[in-house]
């Protein structure tokens, strides 16, 4: 198994690989990969322009802009912070659910993506429970697509606001950033790492900047091919050890809906990997502690330390809002700067 790739293990068959490198609609976004370092860099320090721009000005920078929200699975922090971000800027939003549409009669995705660009849809945030989702649906509407996650393939825009926090605390004031902006940082992963978009993400993400990614977890929810998803990326099995490595770390929940077939103790899991106070001060005193939520308080993270001073858990919600402000405009407003494809 690839962890690179949106080929994962019990899942829907991808869509073939695009006959060439991008011939899709230059706003979308549907991988970290389809970003360079300059311009993650780019989009970071807009998202903070954006965050502290007159909200008057703001608003007309997607004035009337029509943006759908197409969500297959249930959210409640990307959802509502892509639906506010678009806003912030202007945008005409719609949310269409799985629940109350004719997806619930059995509309394919590809048809639910034409009527909604039939309707003046102009750009689509897709969550979908398929790994692929997000390439199909821009293949079929050749509008922009932002992937607000698909299935156990990828989440762009959390990683890239994980990367805004741990910038926040660990390079604060740095400006541009670069492969190297990250050097000597380890970010560690911890949890159910094999069903997990967002960690997917940030693998392919934050060593691009310089960062070693170190993985933990047991062999049921993380798998040895793990290290090999690309450099930078290593698994220690131990949480202690890993704890003791870490200048970040990032707890990751059980994805229980996604773990049929697999034999996992749950209380022997809790034991082994739960984070809680006692080990934070032991072995990470001044970690930054991040969960892209939701959280699953007492199991693998305890209340104290969910609360605690080391917690950036709702600066990553805060983030969020800024990143996809900036990932709505690049949707949208043609970038010089972008060459097409970022």
């Amino acid at each position: 198994m690839n962890l690179a790739t949106p080929a994962i293990r019990r899942q829907v068959t991808t869509p073939p690989a695009p006959a060439s490198p991008f011939p899709y609609n230059p706003g979308s976004l549907l991988s970290v990969l389809d970003l360079s370092v300059a311009a993650v860099s780019r989009l970071l320090q807009r998202a903070t322009a954006l965050e502290h721009e007159d909200p008057i000005v703001r608003d007309r920078i997607l004035a009337k802009r029509r943006i759908a929200l197409l969500f297959y699975e249930s959210s409640t922090r990307t959802r509502t912070s892509f639906e506010l971000a678009s806003k912030a800027l202007g945008a005409d939003t719609t949310l269409v659910s799985n629940l109350s549409s004719s997806i619930e009669k059995g509309e394919s995705l590809k048809d639910t993506g034409l009527t909604l660009r039939a309707l003046g849809a102009e750009a689509i945030i897709l969550r979908h429970n398929s790994s692929g989702a997000a390439w199909l649906l821009e293949q079929s509407t050749r509008l922009p697509v932002v992937n607000a996650g698909d299935g156990m393939h990828e989440h762009p825009t959390q990683a890239l606001l994980d990367l805004r926090t741990i910038l926040t605390h660990l390079r604060p004031g740095i400006g541009e950033v670069g492969p190297e902006t990250l050097a000597g940082v380890t970010v560690t992963i911890v949890g159910d790492i094999l069903h997990s978009r967002v960690a997917r993400s940030n693998m392919l993400l934050l060593p691009r900047l310089g960062a070693r990614v170190l993985l933990c977890g047991p062999k049921e929810l993380l798998p040895e091919q793990a290290a090999r998803s690309g450099p930078g990326i290593e698994i220690e099995r131990n949480f202690e050890a890993a704890l003791a490595q870490s200048q970040s770390v990032m707890m990751l929940r059980i994805q229980a809906e996604r773990l049929a077939g697999l034999q996992l103790d749950l209380d022997e899991y809790k034991a082994a990997y739960q984070l809680t106070g006692q080990l934070l001060a032991a072995h990470a005193p001044s970690a930054v502690v991040l969960h892209p939520g939701p959280i699953i308080r007492g199991m693998e993270i305890t209340a104290g330390v969910a609360d605690g001073i080391q917690s950036a858990i709702l600066e990553q919600v805060t983030n969020g809002l800024a990143i996809r402000m900036a990932v709505m405009e690049r949707a949208l407003v043609p970038s010089e700067q972008e060459g097409g494809r970022a």
